[in-house]
């Protein structure tokens, strides 16, 4: 499949230990300590954006009222060097340099800016706020509400060679039945085991064909093994309020989706909200399955680069005419989204925007549009962890082609 995509990094690792080898493995360390247009090295011309205590948010995103870390115009290209959460957390320690150490990752292979985040003041509430560390937002000149922000997805990098899965109480799709250890009294990141919370390190490696997997340890010493497809699981636009933005649901400005298609290849389209359209990124994944079911996917930081164009509004082609709510595409599908507590309400918000777009997009009859969708489109579970769920339908492309050809 299109997604299954292989990652070009070298690792090795020993599970016996729990070390990590990481000697082969490129760190991908900060490249500046503010945000800049790159002159020089691999990312030349590109403007970029490091995780600092100055271009982060923990917990909740950016909203109307926030200041950019960065203007650029429309056709810019921009690196954003993420770091994940996970690691970070109260219930691990809120100290990434013990965390990782103890599971066998050498000092010089975590990431500075992990270690800044957890040593600094900033505040974050484990049981209020969001878990998410976000960096942005970056505002792109011109745009305005009404405008589509579209982001294409050029290549999503491991910074480490490791990440973590995460199972919490009360969060998951077995709420009560895990974890199975139970939560104790006056948990702290002081006391962070009595939280009574799952974290599993997972460090990757390449297997005998060349390709790049993350490997779980069995008690029986043999290991699962599974491919990567490395993606941003937070990914948008500032919402049009002052209120506070929680990281964790999603919303028609994107944020916390986590459809797992949206790696290198994908095309994102947000309708801008505010002024600058104000966009953000962070919740690296290098692997997720449909559902995420315990909570969270194989999380570990990661840079992303990103191809932001802005489409007027009655000026430039909009897919399916109008975008009202995130709409993505990849080399083999058309993605809807569907979004709502309910995930039955979001099922049926996502096959409406799938018969919407077919209707638009292509002049169908919505009721043959309905008739296609059942016969031959596969619909999805996101996440069904995030408070808002998640459904989204896959409309393959190659079913269109007399439609494309005409166009032409």
């Amino acid at each position: 499949m299109f997604k299954r995509s292989l990652l070009s990094f070298v690792i090795l690792s020993s599970f016996a230990t729990s070390t990590v080898y990481a000697e082969s493995f490129n760190i991908l360390k900060q490249i500046s300590n503010k945000p800049v247009q790159l002159k020089d090295g691999d990312y030349k011309g590109n403007y970029y954006v490091p995780s600092t205590l100055e271009t982060i948010t923990w917990g909740y995103l950016p909203n109307k009222d926030a200041k950019p870390v960065i203007s650029v115009p429309s056709g810019s290209v921009v690196t954003f060097d993420t770091v994940s959460h996970e690691g970070l957390l109260e219930d691990q320690g809120r100290d990434a340099e013990k965390y990782f150490k103890s599971k066998g990752v050498k000092a010089e292979n975590i990431l500075d800016e992990a270690k800044t985040i957890t040593k600094s003041n900033l505040k974050h509430d484990f049981h209020q706020d969001g878990p998410h560390i976000v960096t942005g937002p970056v505002e792109i000149q011109g745009a305005q509400p009404g405008d589509i922000l579209k982001v294409e997805v050029i290549k999503v990098e491991p910074r480490v060679p490791y990440g973590v899965i995460s199972n919490r109480h009360g969060k998951g799709a077995l709420v009560g039945e895990f974890p199975k250890t139970p939560k104790q009294e006056n948990a702290s990141a002081a006391h962070p085991e009595r939280y009574g919370n799952v974290s599993v390190f997972t460090p990757i490696e390449k297997n005998a064909k060349g390709e790049y997997e993350g490997v779980l340890k069995t008690e029986s010493g043999k290991a699962i093994r599974f491919p990567l497809y490395p993606f941003m699981g937070i990914m948008g636009v500032a919402a049009n309020t002052s209120e506070p933005v929680h990281s964790v649901p999603p919303a028609m400005y994107g944020g916390n989706i986590d459809i797992n298609e949206l790696g290198a290849g994908s095309t994102i389209y947000y309708p801008v909200q505010v002024p600058g359209a104000l966009f953000y990124t962070g919740d690296s994944h290098f692997s997720q399955g449909d559902g995420e079911v315990a909570l969270t996917a194989l999380e570990a930081s990661a840079r992303a680069t990103l191809k932001f164009t802005l489409l007027k509004a009655g000026k430039d082609k909009i897919p399916g005419k109008e975008i009202v709510q995130p709409l993505a595409e990849n080399a083999e599908f058309w993605i809807t989204p569907g979004l709502d507590e309910d995930l039955d309400e979001a099922m049926k918000k996502s096959t409406r925007e799938a018969i919407r777009f077919l209707n638009q997009e292509y002049g169908i009859d919505e009721a043959l549009a309905y008739a296609y969708l059942s016969a031959a489109t596969d619909f999805e579970v996101s996440q069904v962890v995030d408070k808002t769920k998640g459904i989204h339908a896959k409309i393959r492309k190659a079913d269109f082609k007399e439609f494309n050809q005409a166009a032409k």
